[in-house]
């Protein structure tokens, strides 16, 4: 946990949020951090033999970068790895040439070298960073972690938990199991699955917990494919307080559902009863984590905090729809790639793509369409698959309205949203940062084969 006092004199290594390292330097208003990929061996419980991982700083997740609202923060990250890399900042609303996407914000960042990330961070909230390139592979050896945005004042000195997620295919050695990366089932099914699932690099974690009558848990699904859903024990009730690191008029449940790249903020009235735990999403329960209780009495203030701004008029909105087909046993027979249509089996086998937008297979290349500043946007997507699908877009929030399976709040804004096959959804954003900007699906297998493409804002 990090104390306002911790944080404001910090200069050095050391400091924790739930047990991931955290350290910063700060100059006014600047967050200064170093981020090193490298290959690394990594335990995921005490003394067990370690398995080679590739790591930012040699940690599994990588540290923590943490600022207050309106900091800037300065990222130097170097490329160790025997291959390119870039860093993405997932749900931030940033500069473009920030964003840390190879050809359209960037170029990558080749082994041996640096790059200067410098962005401001303008939402308060719950975020990540990770790998963007080979993400299907990068991400899935661990190259990402945490990043939180302060409010200043608020919960700085509180019961404030990340619970970052993460679903591991390890063979019977609890070794990462390397030659099944990249496998042409996984890209066009459901993608990576995996059977072991970790909380912040651990298997169960006992977590720590201050006496108190509140608590917040950020929960992160950092998993490449595979939804997963939390409870508390005894099916305790919470409220809901931010999705996908925007705040929201908090509303009560008793499960958290995250599909990969998601985040939920929650708030625990009741800490004395927070005693485990458990993900249900196959239908049997996993004890994921242990709450310790720890005698130090801490004031927590209630967090009601409202959207950043109300929802639109649709009078003007420009539409674009989005027809995502493709995977195994969809009914996309061709599509367009590179400008040239081809059979759908002729293009799994031979260029391993499988997914398309409105029968394109895309990349950092297809534009999926033009913006103009300020204008208000419905992406009109229809999941004409099989399969799940988590759609991202990059630098802004949005809104989720024409829901079929799934009662979200109007004022729920969000960067991330999990598809149900077959639904049809309105995506609704206003365009207020320029650039070119990603919308994919953040099932990182099926994002490399083909369900991806990019917007243009001018």
């Amino acid at each position: 946990m990090i104390t306002r006092r911790k944080f404001i004199k910090n200069t050095s290594a050391g400091l924790f949020l739930s047990g991931i390292p955290y350290s910063t330097k700060a100059l006014n208003n600047i967050k200064k951090y170093e981020l090193t990929a490298k290959k690394a061996k990594h335990s995921f419980e005490k003394n067990l033999n370690k398995t080679n991982l590739w790591l930012f700083n040699n940690n599994c997740p990588g540290p923590l970068i943490a600022a207050n609202k309106n900091d800037e923060i300065e990222i130097t990250f170097n490329n160790q790895l025997d291959e390119p890399s870039a860093v993405h900042w997932h749900g931030i609303r940033n500069i473009n040439s920030m964003d840390g996407v190879p050809v359209l914000s960037q170029p990558l960042v080749e082994p041996g070298e640096s790059f200067v990330y410098r962005f401001p961070v303008r939402d308060e909230g719950t975020f990540w960073y990770h790998a963007h390139n080979k993400a299907w592979e990068q991400v899935t050896r661990g190259l990402y972690g945490p990043l939180i945005v302060f409010d200043n004042d608020q919960f700085m000195e509180k019961n404030d938990i990340i619970i970052l997620a993460d679903d591991w295919l390890l063979n019977e050695d609890l070794q990462m199991d390397v030659s099944s990366i990249g496998n042409l089932h996984d890209w066009s099914h459901a993608g990576r699955y995996g059977n072991r699932l970790t909380i912040n690099g651990v298997f169960k974690p006992n977590i720590e917990v201050l006496s108190s009558n509140q608590a917040r848990l950020r929960f992160l699904n950092t998993a490449n494919a595979r939804v997963l859903k939390f409870m508390l024990n005894d099916d305790m009730i919470f409220r809901v307080i931010a999705a996908d690191g925007s705040p929201c008029n908090s509303f009560k449940t008793n499960k958290v559902v995250l599909g990969p790249g998601q985040r939920i903020d929650i708030l625990i009235d009741e800490t004395p009863k927070l005693k485990y735990l458990k993900e249900v999403s196959t239908g049997n329960e996993i004890i994921a984590a242990t709450f310790e209780p720890k005698n130090q009495s801490v004031s927590v203030l209630d967090f009601n905090k409202k959207p950043y701004y109300p929802f639109p008029s649709l009078n003007n909105a420009k539409v674009i729809n989005i027809h995502m087909q493709g995977g195994a046993m969809g009914n996309l027979k061709s599509a367009i790639f590179n400008n040239e249509r081809r059979d759908l089996r002729d293009l799994a086998l031979n260029e391993k793509k499988l997914w398309a937008f409105n029968k394109n297979v895309g990349d950092y290349n297809y534009k999926i369409g033009n913006l103009k500043l300020a204008e208000i946007v419905i992406l009109r997507c229809w999941n004409d698959t099989r399969w799940h699908h988590t759609m991202h877009l990059h630098g802004h929030h949005f809104w989720v309205t024409s829901k079929e399976f799934e009662d979200l709040e109007i004022d729920l804004l969000r960067d991330t949203y999990l598809m149900q096959p077959g639904e049809k959804a309105d995506l609704v954003f206003i365009a207020n940062n320029p650039g070119k900007w990603l919308f994919h699906c953040h099932m990182l297998e099926h994002n490399a084969s083909g369900m991806i493409g990019y917007l243009s804002v001018n």
